[in-house]
């Protein structure tokens, strides 16, 4: 039931990358403990779980992809760093191979918005989570903001939410994932909900932002279905990478990227 509209070509796991448990899960990182079990679900290249798995040292990080490929990836990051008490595995969030209670945490970043069902997910997300104490952490994006104006990232943002929906996806839905929740079961007085944010506006920011995002639309599987499937030809992907590109160049260039989260204590 994944409805995701690229790959995990090199320059999406690039993108991948640069997230981190502080960057990306602060909401979340004040309730770990060092004895817990977490589930990281859509754990991509595993740059946040394996810091998870360095906060819990007395516990366990599982992390799961619906496919292999970006598990490669996480495993020899987690080698490298030397952390053992970490494992990936293929699994899909809508039905855990878990039992029931299992974890201390089970979480979710960007996952929600690329699947068909995100109220079954967190229906199974709740089941796996243990009942005393145990907690869903979701982070999904809710809007995008640049300077200065940018046809070419307009024109990205319009086509991503626009093959997004077409797929059976949910683009961008951080304001609404808290309602997700209690459809899936959580007393609504037992989520909590906040706002982050992403920028990306310093010289470094902008080339690893702009740059993996123009890659990304040229050489990725998002190329490959925005063409196949009729959404974009090759020309219009190319108008959007060079937008991209004139930002990364540009040094007045900001780009502000605002996140819904939620903690669902079960």
């Amino acid at each position: 039931m994944p409805v995701y509209t690229t790959n995990h070509a090199l320059s999406v796991l690039q993108t991948h990358s640069w997230r981190t448990a502080s960057n990306s899960a602060a909401y979340l990182l004040p309730h770990i403990q060092p004895d817990m079990r977490i589930l990281d679900i859509g754990c991509g290249p595993g740059t946040i779980t394996t810091d998870f798995a360095q906060l819990v040292p007395q516990g366990s990080v599982t992390g799961i992809e619906y496919v292999p490929e970006p598990l490669v990836h996480a495993r020899a990051l987690a080698s490298s760093r030397g952390v053992t008490n970490i494992d990936f595995r293929v699994g899909d969030i809508h039905a855990l191979d878990f039992p029931d209670d299992s974890f201390d945490v089970v979480h979710v970043h960007q996952v929600l918005q690329h699947i068909a069902d995100p109220v079954q997910a967190l229906g199974e997300m709740r089941r796996v989570a243990k009942p005393a104490g145990g907690v869903v952490a979701a982070r999904e994006s809710a809007s995008f903001t640049w300077y200065p104006e940018n046809e070419g990232i307009g024109s990205w943002l319009e086509l991503t939410e626009r093959m997004g929906r077409a797929k059976g996806g949910n683009p961008h839905p951080g304001r609404m994932i808290h309602v997700w929740a209690v459809e899936a079961g959580f007393a609504r007085e037992r989520v909590e909900r906040s706002a982050g944010t992403w920028c990306y506006s310093t010289p470094d920011e902008r080339r690893y932002w702009g740059g993996s995002m123009a890659d990304r639309v040229t050489s990725s599987g998002f190329a490959k279905t925005a063409i196949e499937e009729g959404f974009a030809t090759r020309e219009e992907l190319d108008r959007i990478a060079g937008g991209w590109r004139r930002f990364v160049d540009d040094e007045q260039g900001w780009f502000g990227l605002l996140h819904g989260e939620m903690l669902c204590w079960k």
